[in-house]
């Protein structure tokens, strides 16, 4: 029996806009073939501007852009941007992928077995329901205003902070600790808290397989626990709100006596049901 067969369909503007700015679309790919998919399918869809393109020198970024994301074999589908004029004569670019990326997903779904949707946009819920109808599994990556309907939607909605290596971290280091070793930044979420001994544990993914083996002991969870203690939570954190898949943490790994102990604790961002 041949492998699953997965397609990636990511509205860039709506990544870029929500926090995923300098997603790494080369790890993106990996994370989707963690299970050893066959990614058949790619497509970015990314807003141009044919007249910048051709009279702005600081345009190149964006051309770069969408060489490397061929280089990576991703179909770039260039959405144009129109401008209007608002009341006060101020002059706004808009550009929308939504109908072209909801029709490729579901006249190409027939052909796949797993999509993975980078967007946050609620208006998908139809589209995610219409191909889990069709036998589809649908898994959700976005990292800021992700519509609360779309995550409840899907068969899986993973943080894009989370996926080691999507997203740079607060303080990189050139030369320094790879994600998951001592001293280096990750990001995780409280899973388990102790209110009557005021410490509790964060999780974070140390590499990419089956997510869905989410206690940390197993040799085979790609999940590793750390310890933190209550007086290390970040300013606006309160341990009555804990544990919580809400919020996002970042902190550093140090050595505990027992394991990982995590410091200079962070907040990245809080979803909201």
């Amino acid at each position: 029996m041949g492998s699953s067969k997965a397609g990636i369909y990511v509205d860039s503007m709506n990544i870029v806009r929500n926090g995923g700015y300098g997603m790494r679309y080369e790890v993106l790919r990996r994370f989707a073939s963690r299970n050893g998919e066959e990614v058949v399918r790619l497509n970015a869809y990314v807003a141009f501007d044919e007249e910048r393109a051709g009279s702005d020198p600081n345009y190149n970024a964006t051309l770069n852009f969408i060489s490397t994301l061929r280089d990576l074999g991703f179909k770039v589908i260039e959405k144009p941007i129109r401008w209007f004029k608002d009341e006060s004569g101020r002059t706004y670019g808009k550009s929308n992928a939504d109908m072209d990326m909801a029709l490729d997903i579901i006249s190409q779904s027939d052909r796949l077995d797993v999509v993975y949707l980078l967007t946050g946009d609620g208006d998908f819920c139809n589209v995610v329901n219409m191909i889990q109808n069709k036998g589809c599994r649908v898994e959700l990556i976005a990292f800021c205003n992700v519509s609360s309907q779309l995550r409840r939607e899907v068969d899986l909605f993973v943080s894009g902070y989370l996926i080691p290596g999507l997203l740079p971290t607060e303080a990189p280091q050139m030369g320094g600790p790879r994600w998951g070793e001592v001293g280096s930044r990750v990001r995780g979420v409280c899973t388990k808290y102790l209110h009557d001994k005021s410490y509790g544990f964060l999780r974070f993914m140390h590499g990419f397989g089956k997510l869905w083996i989410t206690d940390t002991r197993q040799d085979n969870s790609p999940f590793t626990s750390v310890f933190f203690m209550e007086k290390d939570l970040p300013a606006g954190v309160y341990a009555d709100d804990l544990p919580s898949r809400e919020h996002i943490f970042e902190f550093t790994l140090a050595e505990g006596d027992k394991g990982f102990l995590a410091t200079d604790i962070t907040m990245i961002y809080q979803y909201h049901s």
